[in-house]
């Protein structure tokens, strides 16, 4: 079968892959086009535009960044018409995604979604717009199976792919001598795969490092970027840079100081004890504040309804605060431990990994039958 994909940031990559390989485990004549990242185009298929052009977040620069939105969306119904696939796969990017969607279901083709919009964050009435526009929606968080049942919307729980992620990894016995990183314990710096969350946040981690001299902190690049434009944030201070070894980095770590996302999953998985941090732009964080229904910002809280790590946001997120934090996790052996032990809760109610292969099953099974 043709499948077409649209993934619009990191994250979306990295599942996006999962499920391509998944998927041509299943159908051997799996043909894929897609707009993506590296990790996608390592499966295999026509990389048709680079998530680094895509990747806006915030009310404000979504503004700013409008007119390159509205080519990249062009871009895609007019790829997606050429392509004519059997299945169009739409991976997380709501604001970008649920548009191509209404656009895909006119024009009569199947459409999945994989990771829910987090609809139930804010605008919840946005769920009639799925309803209208998906014809599947395989969720990954737990508490997603209620509250689309709430809307009379009989949804696929397929668990969180990251769990496939982090059970594939096999770490790199050499990591840290091939990183000359033997000496001292680490603390993992992971500031986003955005130019606006490293512009925000890497400044701040870089004066805590300043606090720690018995720590090496080191910094999870994002594969768009390179080594070079890390170092105009953290003022000529020596925080070396790993790229494409980020679990090999969280692995190793004794904690992290995590930018909210993805990532704080992936870190609690792994078993590290960390700080979530965020800092917008101050007019997007007050519309954000008028809207959004949730208690917190990071997975991890969500998952478990509970403050499992702390979240520093805006005016918190700054080197003062954050050193206070980073002191209780390397320091406070209660406090970490306590931390640590949420985590295996965590774990027990993730599940088990299988979501990418269980995914793919199920938008075959789906396909199939139109």
């Amino acid at each position: 079968m043709k499948y077409y994909m649209v993934a619009g940031e990191a994250s979306g990559d990295l599942h996006g892959a999962n499920l391509m390989k998944a998927l041509k485990e299943k159908d051997k004549q799996a043909e894929f086009r897609y707009f993506g990242g590296e990790l996608m185009e390592a499966e295999g298929g026509t990389l048709v535009k680079h998530y680094e052009d895509m990747a806006f977040m915030g009310f404000v620069e979504v503004v700013a960044n409008l007119g390159t939105i509205l080519k990249n969306m062009s871009l895609c119904k007019k790829d997606i018409v050429a392509y004519q696939p059997d299945v169009l796969v739409l991976i997380d990017f709501p604001g970008f995604n649920l548009k191509i969607a209404d656009f895909a279901k006119r024009k009569g083709l199947q459409v999945c979604y994989y990771i829910s919009p987090k609809v139930w964050a804010w605008n919840q009435k946005r769920v009639l717009k799925i309803k209208r526009s998906v014809d599947h929606l395989f969720c990954i968080l737990p508490f997603e199976v209620e509250f689309y049942k709430g809307w009379g919307m009989d949804i696929d729980y397929v668990g969180n792919p990251l769990l496939d992620a982090v059970d594939a990894f096999t770490p790199n016995a050499d990591f840290l001598k091939n990183n000359m990183l033997i000496g001292k314990k680490i603390i993992a710096l992971l500031p986003g795969s955005r130019k606006q969350e490293i512009s925000r946040l890497l400044p701040e981690m870089a004066k805590v490092a300043e606090r720690f001299t018995n720590f090496q902190f080191v910094i999870a690049g994002a594969p768009t970027f390179e080594a070079e434009y890390y170092r105009q944030y953290i003022g000529g201070m020596h925080i070396p840079v790993v790229f494409n070894a980020t679990y090999d980095l969280l692995s190793n770590a004794e904690a992290a100081i995590v930018a909210s996302g993805t990532a704080t999953l992936e870190t609690a998985l792994l078993n590290v004890p960390q700080v979530v941090v965020y800092k917008g732009n101050a007019i997007t964080i007050g519309i954000a504040k008028m809207l959004v229904k949730i208690k917190f910002i990071s997975l991890v809280n969500l998952i478990m309804d509970k403050e499992v790590v702390k979240e520093l946001i805006q005016q918190d997120c700054d080197f003062h605060t954050i050193s206070n934090e980073v002191d209780k996790l390397v320091g406070l052996e209660d406090y970490r431990n306590t931390m640590l032990a949420n985590y295996d809760l965590l774990d027990q109610r993730m599940g088990k990994p299988g979501a990418s292969a269980k995914t793919a099953a199920l938008i075959i099974k789906y396909t199939s039958k139109k």
